[in-house]
Formats: C-alpha cells, sequence, structure tokens
C-alpha cells in the first residue's frame, strides 16, 4: 500500500473547482492539517486525513461558486476555518489560528453575512426561552457551516453544554 498524496489530490480538485493558485493552496491545506496533528491536543474526534482534506476542499469548492471576485487564498483560508474550528477545543483554537496565519501570512478573513439565518436562530431562541448570546449564535452558525460541508457529523461535548439546544435552534 501507498501512502495517498493529499497535496497533488487537494491541486487537481481546486483546479476541477476553478481556482488558479491550486497547487499553492494545495500544499498550505494539506500543511495546515499536518502542523495540526502534530501540534494541537490529542482528541478522539479530531481527524486530520483524507476525510478532513475532503471536508476542506468540498467547502472551498462552494466557497468558490459563491464569493467569486475573493482572493483564492482568502476563500481556502475560510473554508480551513469553517471546516476545523467547531471540532476544536477551546485551547486548541489560538494554536489553529496561528498555524493558518502562518501559512497565510497577511490575509484577514472579511466577515460573512447571515443576516436571515441569524434572525432566524434568534426567533428560536426566543421561542425556546433562551438568550441569543454570540458564543450559543457562533455555535449555530459552526453546526450550520458544518452540515453544508459533512455527510454525517456528531455533537460531542460535556453533558449541559448547549448541543441539544443549539441543535434545536438551527
Amino acid at each position: 500500500m501507498m501512502v495517498p498524496d493529499y497535496a497533488m489530490i487537494s491541486e487537481i480538485y481546486l483546479y476541477s473547482v476553478g481556482f488558479q493558485d491550486a497547487r499553492n493552496l494545495a500544499r498550505k491545506v494539506v500543511a495546515s492539517l499536518r502542523l495540526s496533528s502534530e501540534q494541537l491536543s490529542s482528541q478522539d474526534h479530531y481527524d486530520f486525513g483524507m476525510r478532513a482534506v475532503k471536508a476542506i476542499l468540498t467547502a472551498a469548492g462552494n466557497l468558490k461558486r459563491v464569493m467569486l471576485d475573493s482572493c483564492e487564498d482568502i476563500i481556502c483560508l475560510r473554508a480551513l476555518g469553517d471546516v476545523n474550528l467547531p471540532k476544536f477545543t477551546i485551547n486548541d483554537v489560538p494554536l489553529f489560528k496561528s498555524i493558518t496565519s502562518d501559512l497565510f501570512p497577511g490575509i484577514e478573513l472579511p466577515n460573512l453575512d447571515y443576516g436571515k439565518l441569524l434572525d432566524a436562530i434568534k426567533a428560536a431562541c426566543s421561542d425556546f426561552n433562551l438568550q441569543p448570546q454570540e458564543n450559543f449564535l457562533n455555535k449555530c452558525i459552526q453546526l450550520y457551516d458544518t452540515i453544508n460541508v459533512r455527510h454525517g457529523l456528531m455533537l460531542v461535548g460535556a453533558a449541559f453544554s448547549g448541543k441539544t439546544k443549539v441543535l434545536e435552534s438551527l
């Protein structure tokens, strides 16, 4: 058996969805996952293999279709964050952001407009007698982004951490 060349697979996929700088971006995606597997804490739900690469590439392709005029670095950085940040523990988030800022120097992500979705989540919070705190709304958005790029998922976390209410509100 041979180990698959994640960079080449990523490059081909990125070219197929319309990226011009696919070779460079594919190397950055693979490097971010390799560095994350080496530097972040060891958690059972962390995955930095081909499944993670495919989720990132799918997210990048979806974003490329929506963000037509955006820089390709911004699109890939957004895809990396959208796919990975929801699954990281609070201590690993700054480490991952440090890794991606080293790989994508000087790239600042613009805020996405989730206007109608946020309004609907706030309305659901009102129906459930919940306070729509920023962290709660962010978790709902992260779950929404995860559902868009994964075939299946599971919510993990401590008891009474809000998993069910995030799912129900979304």
